[in-house]
């Protein structure tokens, strides 16, 4: 079936479009030098000006396009007349030109559920740590993640002045990832990616487990999962509570698609029903290979204090 006639390739070039205009509202945003800050639950815990724009855009531009979709994003906002500058109509035609995969032909539009995190990675966007960064718009089907884009805003910020900013990963389970170039660490070290700013004992004890040859501190769910699959980092490690279903349903499939594998830190696969939990409570363990070996370390005191 021609990816054009069905609902999902359809969105999918529509969330490219919604993504990558949201990465451009993220970078004015910084430009215009107000990045209206405020704390949600803790210091750690921000929301700017370019959050609560990035997502109007994105929530607005795709209810526009698919009304029967459930849509959640991350920030509580209250409803309002969105301003016609921040709807983004377009759809990416390269994507249109792909054809869907057959398990997902027949998906009607009422049967998705969209998680959408406008800026993951505030604090460090707030820091000016810019290549932490990114825009998730993930796409779940019976409560699987089967579909997400990935914008980020910064890429190629520190090539100089004249570079072009910004770049677009998307995939969907079944047809593939596309939008860079996968690379894998060297066979034998152990690069492990972790949270800069939400550790804690739990999450430096899970690190240690791993015997890891180098940590990598930083911002970001999707910047971790971009880390594996261009070869810096050979797990990603989060054994705490803190992240949520619009951190993790994009990244997700993006990794999936090219083999990796990402669970809760007892192995259980996430669910993205509308009516789910949003915190992954039981924390989050990703790799792009050799998962059995990470999950194998996870000591047995840390996943009896994390609850699925």
């Amino acid at each position: 079936m021609a990816s054009s006639n069905t609902v999902l390739m359809r969105l999918v070039a529509s969330a490219y479009s919604i993504a990558q205009k949201a990465g451009m509202i993220v970078r004015r945003v910084i430009a215009e030098g107000d990045l209206g800050i405020v704390e949600k639950t803790c210091a750690t815990d921000l929301q700017t000006k370019a959050d609560r724009l990035a997502q109007m855009s994105i929530c607005s531009s795709l209810a526009r396009k698919f009304p029967k979709l459930t849509i959640i994003g991350e920030e509580d906002l209250p409803s309002e007349e969105v301003d016609q500058e921040l709807i983004e109509d377009s759809q990416w035609e390269e994507i249109l030109k792909q054809p869907c995969p057959s398990q997902y032909s027949a998906i009607k539009e009422e049967d998705l559920v969209v998680w959408v995190d406008p800026l993951d990675g505030t604090k460090e966007y707030t820091e000016g740590l810019l290549d932490n960064v990114t825009v998730l718009i993930g796409i779940a089907y019976e409560g699987k993640a089967i579909a997400g884009v990935i914008n980020q805003p910064y890429y190629n910020y520190e090539a100089g002045p004249d570079a072009v900013l910004g770049r677009t990963i998307w995939g969907v389970l079944g047809l593939g990832a596309f939008g860079f170039q996968l690379k894998e660490v060297p066979a034998g070290k152990h690069i492990i990616t972790t949270t800069r700013s939400h550790s804690n004992k739990l999450v430096t004890d899970c690190v240690a487990a791993m015997n890891p040859d180098a940590v990598l501190r930083v911002g970001g769910a999707g910047n971790k999962i971009i880390q594996l699959i261009e070869g810096k980092a050979s797990a990603y490690v989060f054994a705490s509570p803190g992240c949520k279903k619009w951190d993790t349903c994009a990244p997700e499939v993006i990794l999936h698609a090219v083999g990796g594998k990402l669970t809760d830190i007892h192995g259980n696969v996430l669910q993205y029903h509308k009516d789910v939990k949003h915190m992954n409570s039981a924390g989050v363990l990703a790799t792009l290979r050799n998962y059995d070996y990470y999950a194998s370390r996870v000591p047995e005191s840390i996943k009896n204090a994390l609850v699925p």
